[in-house]
């Protein structure tokens, strides 16, 4: 399978599993839960899809569990809504990246805001 029919397969999973995420009814997903990527495999059996929640360590764990427990809801929803001859299998992941990115920002305001800015 050609690796633009699969950026074009995670890039439509992506919009979709947004939108199921967020007519979960689950108190314990988190309303700031965005979806930062979607891994699809070649031979379509397995989808790694990558989140991130706005809080801390709790509220993630909780979401990462509340998104996991509704894994064969989300994965029957990404089978209607696109039309595939395999619907995979879906594992949420939990990402950093944005959290990560917040810590450097503070740290480069910090460096600037201190006089260090002349790089």
């Amino acid at each position: 399978m050609s690796a633009n029919r699969i950026n074009r397969i995670n890039e439509e999973v992506k919009k979709e599993v947004s939108a199921i995420i967020r007519q979960l009814k689950d108190p314990r997903i988190a309303q700031m839960t965005s979806v930062v990527g979607v891994d699809v495999t070649k031979d379509m059996k397995w989808c790694k899809i990558y989140v991130s929640v706005l809080g801390d360590s709790t509220q993630q764990q909780n979401t990462i569990d509340g998104l996991k427990n509704a894994a064969g809801f989300v994965r029957k929803e990404i089978g209607s809504r696109i039309g595939l001859r395999y619907t995979p299998e879906v594992i949420f992941k939990l990402d950093h990246s944005i959290e990560h990115g917040a810590h450097i920002n503070k740290i480069l305001d910090k460096i600037n805001k201190n006089g260090g800015g002349n790089v």
